[in-house]
C-alpha cells in the first residue's frame, strides 16, 4: 500500500477492482463505511461477479476477466479527452513533461525494439532525450509531440467508450457512471483511492494492470494524498513483511537485487545496480551494511562472494522451479508454510514434479496435501486423463518426505508487517501444541546444527557457513530482541555490534555499519523497539485535523512514514491542496504536519523544495511512462486463453510472456467458457487451516462452481448437481451453484459465459474436494511470472 487501512476513511471515492474487499478484507469496509457516512464518499466495484462488495457499493460494473487494462485505459482516455487531469500536479510531479527519443514507436500492439525470437524488447529504444550534461529534456507546456503526455494521449486514444465496453462486456451506461463518478477526484481538493488484490495481479498482464492504476492516479493527482494512493490488499497478515524480507527469488531483503553471475564482485554489482540519481544511489550503503549483518567479521568485498549467484537472466519463479523439478533438475525441496498441490497452477504437473525429487521437507501446522502428495488418496482423479503421471501410487514414488510440525501465529511471538507497511509486534497468546515449534525456532536450530557440521572446516567453499555471524543464543528459542536490533542496524566495532543507529540515513558503505534490511532501519533506535508501541491516540499537528496516522502506534517503514510520496499532498510552494486533510506542509521555515516528509531536504533552507516527490525513481517524479517487460505504456492483450480476438491489436496475447507448454493453450472449439478462481470467507487460502475445523467445514463442505442461470439451462445443469469442469491441464469435480451473481457477458456482440471455482479444496480435512488449480495453466506475467489464475478456458458438463 502507498497509504494504509485507516487512511481509507479520508477518501471521496474508492475504486475496488480485482478484489472482493468486503468479504476478504472486511477491515477495509470499516473505514470505507466511515468515509461514506462522514464524507459522502462513493464506492465503485468492478468485478466479473456480483459479490458482497458489490452489494455494499454505490456502483457495480461487471467486467470480463483479464480486461482490466481496457477498462482503465478507457478511463485514462476519458480524463485526457475532457482535460479532467490535475494539470499542475501532472506537470510538476510526473514525467509527463519529459521528451522521449524518436526511436520510440508503437504499432499494432508492439512497441519498437521487439525481438520475436527472444520475446523481449530492447528498452533502450524507449529512452528519454538527454542534454549533454545528463539532464532530462522537458517541455513544461506538455505540447511537444514526443513528450510523455502527448504520447499517452495518442496511445490511449483508441480506448473510446464503445470499444472498451465491447472488450470488457461492461454495459455502456454503467461504464459511463464509473467514469463520471471517479474522474471527479482530479479536483485539487478531492481524493480517490484504488484498492486491488489477486484479481488484478494474477494475470499474464498483472504488472501492467497495476501500472494502469498508477497512471490513472498520477493523472488525477491522487498519489501522496490522504484518501488517495494505489493500495494492494494483502492476503495474509505478513505477506507485506515476507515480500520486504525477500520471499521472491530476484531480491535480497529491502528490495536489493539478488546477484547474478554477471556481478563478478561487489564493485561490479554496485556499478551495475546503482543508479546515478534518485535515492537508490545510496544502494552501496544498504548492500554493504546487509553483508556486514551476515558476515560481521569479514570485509564486504570478501563476504559478497559468499552470496549465491543466479544464472544470468534465469527465471527462478514458482512455475520455473516446478518445471525444473519436473525435468529432474532439482533434487530436494524445503516447502515452508506452502501447499502447492492446492495453491500452485497446473497442480497436476506440480504434484508429478514433487514425485521426481529425492527428498522433501514440509514444515506446516499439520499434514497438508503437499506433505502427503505420495499417498494413495493423492492419486485419486475424477477422470482417466493424467498424462503427467500424478496417479502414481506410493510404491512408485521414491521421494523421501520429512515433516516438521510448526505452531500457529498465536502460539509464537514476533513482528508482522501489514498491508499498510505497519510493523506490529504480537505477543504469544497460547503455548504450542505437541511437538510443534515456532518457525523462528526451527530455522534457528537448523542453522546451529548446520554450523556444527561444518565446525573446524578450513575449506574456502565452506566459509559462507563457517564465517556466518549467528549469535542469537543456544538451541531453543532465539533472542528475538537481538534479531530486532540487527534489523534496525548498528555500528560495527572490531567485528562486533556497537551502538544502534537512528535510521537508514546513518548507514555507511565502508563496513562500519550492519543492517539486515535497510527499509526497516529506524524500528529499534536506541533502546526502544517501536513495533511494540500501542499509543492509540490520533494526534493532529496544531491547526490541522487528525487524518488517521496514529504515528505512535507501532512503526511503519520507511522511517514511520504513513503515506508514501506525501510531498505531492502539497502544492509546489508547500501549501496543502486540501486544508481539511493535511499530510505535510511548508510553514515558511520547515516541513511540518501529520506525517514524515517523503523527499530529500532542499539545499536552500529558506525554500520548500521537494519537487523530487518520488525519490526512489531515477527521474525523482512519478512515472506515467516507464519501461516494463511488455512496454512503457499498458496495452490491452487478451489472456493466454481467450474466447475472442483482440479488438485493439492483432497480438494473440502478451508478446513478452514465457510459454512453457504452448500445446496446452486451450481453444474455444473445445473450451468456450471463461474460468476464474476465487475464495470465500469460510475458508482460508489453500484450506489447510479451515478444512481441518469441523465447524468451518460444515459451512462450506464442498468445492462449488458458480455459474449463471443461462449457462446452467444450456448445459442441463441444476443447482446442487455434481459437475465436471474440463481444461487441457486436467479435470475436477464440483457442485453446481446456479446463481444470479454470474451473468453472461456481451463481448463484441457475442454472448460469453464465465464461471467461478473455489480454490480452497484438497483431499485432507473434514471438507474435501478436487483442487481448482488442476485447471489453471503454467503461464505467468511477463515481469513477475505470477501465475494466470483468473482467466482461462474450460468446459463444463454434468458428472
Amino acid at each position: 500500500m502507498t497509504n494504509h487501512w485507516n487512511d481509507l476513511k479520508n477518501t471521496d471515492c474508492c475504486l475496488i477492482i480485482g478484489s472482493n474487499a468486503a468479504e476478504n478484507h472486511p477491515i477495509s469496509f470499516k473505514w470505507l463505511t466511515e468515509a461514506r457516512e462522514k464524507r459522502g464518499a462513493k464506492i465503485i466495484h468492478v468485478d466479473p461477479r456480483f459479490t458482497r462488495t458489490s452489494a455494499r457499493s454505490d456502483i457495480y460494473a461487471p467486467i470480463r476477466p483479464g480486461t482490466d487494462i481496457a477498462f482503465i485505459g478507457g478511463m485514462i482516455n476519458y480524463i485526457l479527452e475532457n482535460k479532467l487531469y490535475h494539470e499542475e500536479y501532472v506537470r510538476e510531479y510526473t514525467n509527463a513533461t519529459f521528451i522521449v527519443k524518436d526511436t520510440y514507436d508503437f504499432n499494432d500492439g508492439l512497441f519498437s525494439g521487439y525481438d520475436p525470437v527472444q520475446r523481449k524488447y530492447d528498452k533502450n529504444q524507449w529512452a528519454y532525450e538527454m542534454t549533454e550534461d545528463g539532464q532530462y529534456v522537458k517541455d513544461m507546456t506538455m505540447q511537444h509531440p514526443r513528450c510523455v503526455l502527448q504520447l499517452l494521449k495518442k496511445h490511449f486514444s483508441r480506448y473510446d467508450i464503445k470499444t472498451v465496453c465491447k472488450i470488457t462486456g461492461t454495459p455502456e451506461n454503467k461504464y459511463l457512471e464509473v467514469l463520471k463518478t471517479y474522474c471527479t477526484t482530479g479536483a485539487p481538493d478531492k481524493a480517490g483511492t484504488i484498492m486491488y488484490a489477486m484479481g488484478t495481479t494474477q494475470h499474464t498482464v498483472g504488472t501492467q494492470n497495476v501500472r494502469s492504476y498508477a497512471i490513472l492516479q498520477l493523472l488525477l493527482g491522487n498519489m501522496g494524498k490522504p484518501g488517495g494512493g494505489v493500495n494492494a490488499l494483502r492476503g495474509e497478515s505478513n505477506v507485506q513483511g515476507s515480500t520486504d524480507w525477500a520471499l521472491l527469488y530476484h531480491i535480497l531483503p529491502g528490495y536489493l537485487a539478488s546477484p547474478q553471475a554477471k556481478h563478478k564482485d561487489l564493485k561490479t554489482y554496485l556499478e551495475m545496480e546503482t543508479p546515478k540519481t534518485g535515492y537508490w544511489k545510496n544502494k552501496p550503503k544498504f548492500m554493504v551494511s546487509f553483508l556486514k549483518s551476515y558476515w560481521m567479521q569479514d570485509d564486504p568485498e570478501k563476504s559478497y562472494h559468499y552470496l549465491p549467484k543466479r544464472e544470468n537472466n534465469k527465471n527462478y519463479s514458482h512455475i520455473a522451479m516446478f518445471e525444473a523439478m519436473y525435468k529432474n533438475e532439482i533434487e530436494g525441496l524445503f516447502i515452508w508454510g506452502s501447499n502447492p498441490i492446492v495453491g500452485g497452477p497446473n497442480a497436476n504437473k506440480e504434484q508429478a514434479a514433487l514425485a521426481k525429487l529425492k527428498w522433501m521437507v514440509a514444515i506446516d501446522l499439520w499434514q497438508t496435501e503437499t506433505s502427503e502428495f505420495w499417498t494413495y488418496k493423492a492419486a485419486d482423479r475424477p477422470t482417466d486423463k493424467d498424462e503427467y503421471g500424478t496417479n502414481l501410487t506410493p510404491d512408485k514414488i521414491q521421494t523421501e518426505v520429512f515433516f516438521l510440525p510448526a505452531c500457529a501465529s498465536f502460539e509464537k511471538e514476533g513482528s508482522v508487517s501489514n498491508s499498510g507497511r505497519w510493523m506490529q509486534y504480537r505477543w504469544k497468546a497460547a503455548d504450542p501444541v505437541g511437538e510443534s515449534r515456532a518457525d523462528l525456532e526451527i530455522v534457528h536450530d537448523l542453522m546451529l546444527r548446520i554450523k556444527k557440521l561444518y565446525q573446524g572446516s578450513t575449506k574456502p567453499q565452506d566459509e559462507p557457513i563457517t564465517h556466518l555471524t549467528w549469535d542469537y543464543g543456544p538451541e531453543g528459542h532465539p533472542d528475538i530482541d537481538k534479531i530486532a536490533r540487527e534489523i534496525n542496524g548498528f555500528t560495527v566495532i572490531n567485528g562486533k555490534p556497537g551502538k544502534q543507529i537512528a535510521n537508514f540515513t546513518k548507514l555507511a558503505d565502508d563496513g562500519s555499519t550492519a543492517c539486515s534490511n535497510w527499509i526497516y532501519s529506524g524500528c529499534y533506535p536506541d533502546n526502544e523497539y517501536l513495533a511494540k508501541r500501542r499509543d492509540n491516540r490520533d494526534i493532529a499537528y496544531p491547526g490541522t485535523k487528525p487524518i488517521g496516522s496514529y504515528s505512535n502506534w507501532a512503526w511503519c517503514w520507511p522511517v514511520n512514514r504513513r503515506i508514501l510520496y506525501n510531498r505531492c499532498s502539497a502544492t509546489p510552494d508547500g501549501r496543502p491542496w486540501d486544508k481539511e486533510r493535511v499530510s505535510i506542509f511548508w510553514d515558511g521555515s520547515a516541513w511540518v504536519g501529520n506525517d514524515v516528509p517523503d523527499f530529500a531536504k532542499n539545499k536552500n533552507p529558506n525554500e520548500p523544495g521537494g519537487k523530487n516527490a518520488f525519490i526512489m525513481r531515477p527521474e525523482e517524479v512519478g512515472c506515467i511512462f516507464s519501461a516494463c517487460a511488455e512496454g512503457p505504456f499498458p496495452e490491452h492483450y487478451e489472456p493466454w486463453e481467450s474466447p475472442v480476438k483482440n479488438l485493439l491489436n492483432s497480438q494473440p496475447f502478451n508478446p513478452a510472456i514465457v510459454e512453457w507448454e504452448p500445446k496446452k493453450r486451450g481453444t474455444t472449439d473445445k473450451y468456450p467458457i471463461i474460468g476464474t478462481t476465487y475464495r470465500v470467507s469460510e475458508h482460508w487460502q489453500s484450506g489447510v487451516m479451515t478444512r481441518m475445523q469441523p465447524w468451518l467445514a460444515e459451512l462450506v463442505p464442498d468445492v462449488f462452481v458458480e455459474m449463471s442461470e443461462e449457462l446452467a439451462k444450456e448445459k442441463g445443469i441444476r443447482n446442487g448437481d455434481k459437475v465436471i469442469i474440463m481444461t487441457t491441464r486436467g479435470d475436477i469435480k464440483a457442485v453446481a451453484c446456479v446463481t444470479k451473481r454470474f451473468k453472461p457477458l456481451n463481448v463484441a456482440g457475442k454472448k460469453i459465459h464465465h464461471i467461478g471455482v473455489l480454490w480452497h479444496f484438497g483431499f485432507n480435512g473434514y471438507a474435501t474436494g478436487d483442487p481448482a488449480n488442476r485447471l489453471t495453466p503454467h503461464v505467468g506475467d511477463a515481469n513477475t511470472t505470477i501465475p494466470e489464475y483468473k482467466a482461462w478456458l474450460c468446459n463444463i458438463r454434468r458428472a
